[in-house]
C-alpha cells in the first residue's frame, strides 16, 4: 500500500468533494474582493472572475492527472518527481502555504469582527475560541471535517437571497460599458480574483481520504464552478448597487450592502451576517490547518496532533503580540501573489516531470 494509504473506514464518498472544494473556496475574500477588482477592471470584472474560474478548473484537472500517475498525496508526488530531499523541500513549501492560508483567513475574519461588532474585545480572545473549536473538530478526524464543510454549505446558502433584497435599490446601467478594458487589465483582475477562488488545492492532501478518488473529479469541478458563479453574481450585484467610485472606496462591499436591511425585530442586520459568516469561515481554517498538520505528519513521521498543537500556538501568539492591519497586509502578500503563483506554476510543472519520468520507464 502507498505510504499515504488510508484505511477505508476513514474515507469519505466522492460526492463530498463538492462541499470540500466549495466550502474552502468560499471565505472571507467574498466580503471584500469587489473593491480591488473594480479598481482594475471595473464593469468587466466578471470576465476576470470567469477566467480565474477557468484556470481553477485546469489546475483541478492537473491535480487529478498527477494522482492518476502517482497514487497518494502531494508528498508522494514530490518524492516521485524530485527524490526524497528536493521533494521534501517542495512539500515543506506546501505545508507552509497551507499554514499561512489558515492564519490569513482567521486574522482577516477577526479583523472584520473588530470593525463591525466588537472593537474592544482583544483578538486573542476570538483566536482562542476558534482554535479550541478547530482542534475539537480535528479530533473527530477527516470525516468530521467533511461533515462540517457539508453543514457549512447547507446552513449559509440563505445569505445569497439577502442580495436579492438589495437589488431593488440598484441601478442596472452601472453594468455599462462592457468590454472596454484591455486584455492586460483583465489578466490583472484575474490575479486579484484568484485569492478569492483559492482552496481547491487542498485536494493534494486529502485525495487519499476519498473513496474511489478518481470518480470524485467531476464533483471537484462542480464545486469550483458553483463558487465561480456565486462570485460572479456577488460582483454583478455590487456593480449595480454601488457606483464605480463607491465600490472602489468600500472596504467590505458585501457587508455594507446588507447594512441597509432593517427588520421589525432587528435593526442591524449586518450583525447577523457577520456572525453567520463564522460558519463559512470555520471550514476554511479547519481544512487548511488539517492539510498543514497532515503534511507535517507525512513529512516527519510524527503524530498529527503535535504539529497541530504547534501551529495553533503560533497562531495564538501571532494574535496576542503582532495582530494589526500591517500583519494582515503581510500575510496577504505572502499568499498573493507568491502563494497563487506557486500553486499555478508548480502543479503543471510537477505533472510534466512525472509524465516524462513515466514515459522514460516505458522506454
Amino acid at each position: 500500500m502507498n505510504q499515504a494509504g488510508v484505511n477505508e473506514k476513514y474515507k469519505v464518498s466522492p460526492f463530498y468533494v463538492f462541499f470540500l472544494v466549495h466550502s474552502m473556496q468560499t471565505g472571507v475574500g467574498v466580503l471584500s474582493f469587489q473593491r480591488v477588482l473594480a479598481k482594475t477592471t471595473g464593469t468587466d470584472g466578471w470576465i476576470s472572475i470567469l477566467l480565474a474560474g477557468l484556470i481553477v478548473h485546469i489546475l483541478i484537472w492537473v491535480i487529478y492527472k498527477i494522482f492518476s500517475i502517482v497514487p497518494g498525496d502531494i508528498i508522494s508526488a514530490n518524492n516521485q518527481a524530485f527524490g526524497k530531499w528536493v521533494g521534501n523541500f517542495f512539500s515543506l513549501l506546501f505545508i507552509l502555504y497551507f499554514f499561512f492560508l489558515s492564519m490569513t483567513v482567521m486574522i482577516s475574519y477577526i479583523n472584520v469582527i473588530h470593525v463591525w461588532m466588537f472593537e474592544e474585545v482583544p483578538s486573542w480572545a476570538f483566536a482562542v475560541v476558534f482554535m479550541v473549536l478547530i482542534y475539537y473538530i480535528h479530533t473527530g478526524g477527516f470525516r468530521t471535517i467533511t461533515g462540517i464543510a457539508f453543514l457549512s454549505v447547507l446552513l449559509t446558502y440563505w445569505l445569497l437571497f439577502v442580495l436579492f433584497y438589495v437589488m431593488k435599490y440598484s441601478e442596472f446601467t452601472n453594468l455599462l460599458p462592457v468590454f472596454h478594458h484591455t486584455l492586460l487589465d483583465i489578466l490583472k483582475g484575474t490575479r486579484s480574483t484568484s485569492l478569492t477562488l483559492l482552496g481547491f488545492e487542498m485536494i493534494v492532501m486529502y485525495y487519499p481520504f476519498i473513496k474511489n478518488a478518481k470518480t470524485s473529479q467531476k464533483y471537484a469541478h462542480w464545486g469550483a464552478l458553483t463558487t465561480t458563479l456565486i462570485t460572479v453574481f456577488v460582483y454583478l450585484v455590487s456593480l449595480v448597487f454601488y457606483s464605480q467610485k463607491q465600490l472602489e472606496l468600500t472596504i467590505w462591499p458585501t457587508l455594507s450592502m446588507t447594512s441597509i436591511i432593517e427588520l421589525p425585530f432587528i435593526q442591524r442586520f449586518e450583525y447577523i451576517n457577520v456572525s453567520w459568516w463564522a460558519i463559512i469561515i470555520i471550514p476554511n481554517m479547519t481544512i487548511a490547518l488539517w492539510s498543514a498538520s497532515r503534511g507535517f505528519k507525512r513529512l516527519f513521521n510524527v503524530q498529527q496532533k503535535y504539529p497541530l498543537w504547534g501551529m495553533s500556538i503560533i497562531i495564538l501568539l501571532t494574535n496576542v503580540f503582532i495582530f494589526d492591519i500591517d500583519s494582515l497586509y503581510i500575510l496577504n502578500k505572502i499568499i498573493d501573489p507568491y502563494g497563487v503563483l506557486f500553486i499555478a506554476l508548480y502543479l503543471p510543472l510537477l505533472l510534466l516531470i512525472i509524465y516524462i519520468k513515466k514515459l522514460r520507464k516505458r522506454i
